[in-house]
């Protein structure tokens, strides 16, 4: 690994570990920031709601601005615009406050994610870029699911605004470090896509609203589904544009590559199933084995700790053996360890029986996570990287909407916050339908390539001949 590799691989990676941990760090904190604030529960909600909204609506048009502009460039406002946000999330005196500078955070985080993930792939030749997407999302499971923990720990022992004063520092110093020490790249678009760009936004707009609002104005009400009418007129719109576009955000022939699509399906009920779990498990700890948020969020750590060791194992084993079996064997364990999880509370045990369980279900995470990536990444060619990262982040994203979503509505239907007895009926079908959603996963995963080339993709498929990959694009 070169000295230029290495300083892609930790500024990518402490980019988006902060933005990781951003997503979920909130989540042990919400009684804290309501009481602080005096606000309703429905009001408190959207402190979550705006943040996911900007997220996974910006993400496509994100990656093409930085394709257009340069990804360095494009990257440092990202993090700009997050670090002034982060720090006007923690100046908030009202809700109302918190809940704008969350919906720009949200902007800011939507820029750095997809660009980490481009600049990241475009810096490894594919020999190598298992092992760096390994380390990579080892970093930013432990922020996922780390999250949790340390809202629990600030809120409990400081203050809920040190969540996002913590940002800046942090955010400060990945600035200097890409503008020092990270070179230039773009993408193959000579000019921006502004029709698609438009029909993008308002689709993902729609389809997000609709999750985001479908258990609280319900499924079938108008409100949620003429946004989900609208977000899927949209998105047609967008797919048969970018069929005729001479420089589309998305070229549709990736769809085309195995790898590709298996690859974007794996991930997507992967982080569904995985967020799922995130969202109801401290609230189990806290509800039916009584533990405040510091213990809730202490007894998180044996799911976390697996994507220290996994994720960077996982990544380098893809490398040598491909991602077919990495990404099926993992979510396989996800699944189990989730359907495990599920049995053991409607059993009533204690925490320490739960612990081989989780065990199970973050090792299973943890090793699905790089292959994944790796396989989407892999499947274009490197100038085509950007691109094909903006579409797995958003599909990412739109899995953690998708998997809350759906176990929300699936708790509501078996359970309520009435009684403990009730809240483990709920958590119980929860947990069983992200394990389903991890079983889709593991079928998907089946259906990645044996054995791939490196660097063809699905524009070359149907080139006569393959551009090579370069050695290390970061290096020019």
């Amino acid at each position: 690994m070169t000295a230029a590799q290495r300083w892609v691989l930790t500024l990518t990676s402490l980019a988006a570990f902060m933005i990781a941990l951003d997503g979920t760090i909130v989540t042990t904190a919400l009684t804290t920031i309501r009481r602080s604030l005096h606000t309703s529960v429905e009001a408190l909600e959207w402190t979550v709601s705006a943040y996911i909204l900007t997220f996974a609506v910006l993400m496509l048009t994100a990656s093409a601005l930085g394709d257009r502009f340069g990804r360095r460039r494009v990257f440092v406002a990202g993090l700009a615009l997050f670090t002034a946000a982060s720090a006007a999330c923690g100046l908030s005196s009202t809700v109302a406050e918190l809940i704008t500078a969350r919906a720009v955070q949200g902007v800011g985080a939507a820029v750095i994610m997809p660009l980490a993930i481009a600049q990241l792939g475009a810096a490894f030749p594919p020999r190598e870029r298992g092992r760096a997407m390994g380390v990579s999302a080892g970093i930013i499971g432990l922020a996922t699911a780390g999250g949790p923990f340390v809202g629990g720990v600030v809120a409990q022992g400081l203050a809920w605004q040190w969540l996002f004063w913590v940002n800046v520092p942090v955010g400060v110093l990945v600035i200097a470090g890409v503008l020092l020490k990270m070179s230039e790249s773009r993408g193959p678009q000579a000019r921006l896509d502004l029709v698609g760009v438009v029909l993008t936004t308002g689709g993902v707009l729609g389809l997000v609203w609709a999750l985001v609002r479908g258990n609280d104005a319900g499924w079938l009400s108008a409100e949620t589904l003429g946004a989900t009418a609208a977000g899927v007129v949209l998105m047609v719109g967008f797919v048969l544009w970018e069929r005729r576009s001479p420089a589309p955000m998305v070229p549709m022939g990736f769809f085309k590559a195995r790898a590709f699509s298996a690859g974007n399906v794996a991930s997507f009920t992967m982080t569904a199933s995985m967020y799922a779990q995130l969202y109801f498990l401290a609230q189990y700890y806290q509800t039916v084995l009584h533990y405040g948020p510091f213990g809730a969020g202490v007894r998180m750590m044996p799911f976390t700790a697996t994507l220290l060791v996994f994720g960077p194992l996982s990544g380098r084993l893809a490398d040598r053996f491909g991602e077919r079996r990495l990404v099926a064997g993992g979510l396989t364990l996800q699944a189990l360890g989730l359907a495990a999880i599920g049995v053991l509370a409607g059993r009533h045990v204690g925490y320490p029986a739960m612990v081989p369980a989780l065990v199970v279900s973050g090792a299973g995470v943890s090793t699905a996570i790089p292959p994944t990536q790796k396989a989407v990444v892999s499947s274009v060619q490197p100038q085509q990287i950007g691109q094909a990262s903006g579409a797995f982040s958003m599909l990412r994203q739109f899995g953690a909407l998708f998997g809350t979503a759906v176990s929300v509505a699936v708790f509501a239907g078996s359970g309520s916050y009435a009684t403990v007895a009730s809240f483990t009926h709920g958590f119980t079908a929860a947990m069983e339908t992200a394990a389903g959603l991890a079983v889709v996963g593991a079928v998907a995963g089946l259906l990645l390539p044996r054995l791939r080339r490196a660097g063809a993709g699905a524009a070359s498929a149907a080139a006569a001949a393959a551009e090579p990959e370069p050695e290390a694009v970061a290096a020019r």
